[in-house]
């Protein structure tokens, strides 16, 4: 049986793929840090087929005896602070846990269990400022525009080196924008159809701004198909479903969606919202996955108003 370690486990994507892997057959190992209230509800269906093991990302030491005692045939690194706006007042956090920890877990592979392989999961965000207005490839320069995101490119960099001085086998999946939680509403997504539900005002800081939004289930298969290919080891790749939309197209979809007719307010940000520098957010992000497509066959199953009118319905059971 493949031992697998999924780092972020009790995150959004980590839990969904942590659950994915179960149903799939593989051995797996949670990485989770040490907290009384560590809220474990996210693994609830399958928390009795995964084992939990105990490590913080930023301490070396600690990272390595989880490699050592998972003994792990796959690493799939998801655990990072992420939150992009909280990481302009605070950054340091996200530089230990996303840059630090990272490097843990590259050197306690190379040293435990070389020939392991790490699936990294960087972000659309070390794309940041670009002047061109078409999906970016893998091969453009990086410019991040926050803190959180240069901490992802420093990490996506060193998994990169690692792969040519250090022979790490390593893949980097640049995932887009992932939607599909039903209880997290500080993601834009889930914050207009949580809202909208709940008949309150509206509000979209950045109507012109243009994305590109994955459902999660989508998400989730290419890392299982980076796992499953010996074609995704060295390399990188975006994963996104090619349907860039205007924020303020997202808004009016999900609005007609829900059957939304209150208030909706262009221009603006929710009271007591984060600030953040206005000069931060980069009008396009949007990714060209032609690379991914190719070499591993993952294409979107879920096309953008089916995965909104199931998160909609996800929302809706939470409420009654």
């Amino acid at each position: 049986m493949t031992n697998v370690l999924v780092t972020g486990c009790t995150g959004f994507i980590g839990s969904s793929l942590a659950r994915r892997l179960v149903q799939d057959g593989y051995n797996v190992y949670g990485l989770v840090r040490h907290a009384s209230g560590r809220d474990l509800r996210p693994l609830e269906p399958v928390l009795d087929r995964i084992r939990l093991v105990e490590g913080d990302l930023t301490q070396y030491h600690s990272v390595r005896s989880a490699i050592n005692s998972s003994n792990p045939q796959f690493i799939l690194h998801l655990g990072a602070l992420t939150p992009v706006r909280l990481s302009f007042e605070d950054p340091f956090p996200y530089l230990s846990t996303n840059i630090n920890g990272t490097v843990n877990l590259v050197h306690a592979i190379s040293e435990v269990c070389p020939k392991s392989r790490l699936i990294f999961a960087s972000t659309a965000e070390v794309y940041g400022w670009q002047e061109r207005r078409e999906p970016f490839k893998e091969d453009l320069p990086l410019n991040p525009a926050s803190p959180y995101a240069v901490s992802k490119e420093a990490a996506d960099r060193y998994v990169q080196m690692a792969v040519k001085v250090y022979g790490l086998r390593a893949t980097v999946l640049r995932p887009n924008n992932t939607y599909g939680r039903n209880s997290e509403r500080n993601f834009l997504t889930e914050y207009l159809i949580s809202t909208m539900l709940s008949g309150e005002t509206c509000y979209v800081g950045a109507p012109e701004s243009v994305r590109d939004y994955m459902f999660v289930e989508d998400h989730v298969d290419a890392y299982i198909l980076a796992v499953k290919s010996e074609k995704a080891e060295g390399g990188v790749f975006n994963v996104s479903p090619g349907n860039p939309v205007t924020n303020r197209e997202l808004t009016e979809t999900i609005s007609r969606l829900v059957g939304f007719s209150g208030k909706i307010v262009y221009g603006s940000y929710p009271p007591g919202y984060p600030q953040r520098p206005a000069v931060w957010d980069p009008d396009y992000l949007v990714l060209d996955s032609s690379r991914i497509r190719k070499a591993l066959r993952w294409k979107p199953s879920v096309n953008l108003e089916e995965g909104l009118v199931r998160t909609i319905e996800s929302w809706r059971k939470m409420s009654t």
